[in-house]
């Protein structure tokens, strides 16, 4: 079905029968990927008695309880939240769901032991194009990010720079294929989302602290999904949280 929008004063001709999902799925097996030093989720049905949620075991219906972290165990899209003192939900900070997007590749820099998205990687990658948001595919784009176990891996990052460079140029949405936007084992600075956010103080947010501004890691970018523009759909689950799981959506212009 091809639609035409009218979006931020542009018009888009898009085909929404043709949706490109760069989410991963949530499964209960050794598939799902998993950082931050935790097991893969548990997907179980419930159990009362002799009674037991599974179709398959004589129930009428499957009654499964979930248990995940969404920060640890795949696509997720979170908020300021993440930093701060004060609560604040990633339900209550993301209002609008499609953005103007653009797709870059980046092959992460050697500094030391770790690789690193610079902010000339950053700057260089998008031309001059200032989009809504901007989604990093990193090097080398290994089909194994979907079920990488990151903990202990030292997996690249964004530098500092580079989220200043993004924050200032009023990028509001920010998704990449990596566990994190900042270095694994950062003895808790976490640079580059308080440079995203900008946030000063993360026990007394600033009044210019970017409330609307989301994170989004753990994607996955086929190498046949070409760099370039994009209408992004960036869907989540309602949860007063300060992350939940996500399926960002790209649609072709």
């Amino acid at each position: 079905m091809i639609v035409t929008l009218e979006h931020k004063n542009k018009t888009l001709k898009v085909d929404l029968s043709k949706p490109i999902d760069i989410s991963i799925p949530l499964t209960n097996t050794d598939e799902n990927p998993i950082a931050w030093y935790i097991e893969k989720p548990e997907i179980e049905p419930v159990v009362f008695g002799e009674w037991i949620g599974s179709v398959k075991k004589g129930a009428s219906t499957n009654f499964n309880t979930i248990f995940f972290n969404p920060h640890g165990h795949g696509t997720h899209t979170e908020c300021l939240g993440h930093i701060t003192k004060e609560f604040y939900s990633i339900n209550k900070a993301l209002k609008q769901f499609f953005f103007l997007a653009e797709l870059v590749t980046v092959d992460p820099e050697l500094l030391g032991e770790d690789r690193i998205i610079s902010k000339s990687q950053i700057e260089k990658a998008l031309n001059g194009k200032i989009p809504e948001a901007i989604i990093i595919r990193s090097l080398p784009n290994e089909i194994l990010k979907k079920s990488k176990k990151y903990s202990n891996t030292n997996p690249p990052y964004l530098s500092e720079e580079a989220a200043c460079y993004i924050c200032e140029n009023g990028i509001q949405h920010l998704l990449i294929d990596l566990p994190s936007v900042d270095k694994e084992k950062d003895e808790g600075k976490l640079l580059a989302h308080k440079a995203f956010w900008n946030v000063k103080d993360t026990q007394n947010l600033n009044s210019d602290a970017r409330m609307e501004a989301t994170i989004t890691e753990m994607i996955y970018v086929t190498d046949a999904i070409q760099d370039g523009s994009y209408l992004l759909n960036l869907q989540i689950v309602s949860f007063e949280n300060d992350a939940s799981p996500s399926k960002p959506i790209l649609y072709k212009i």
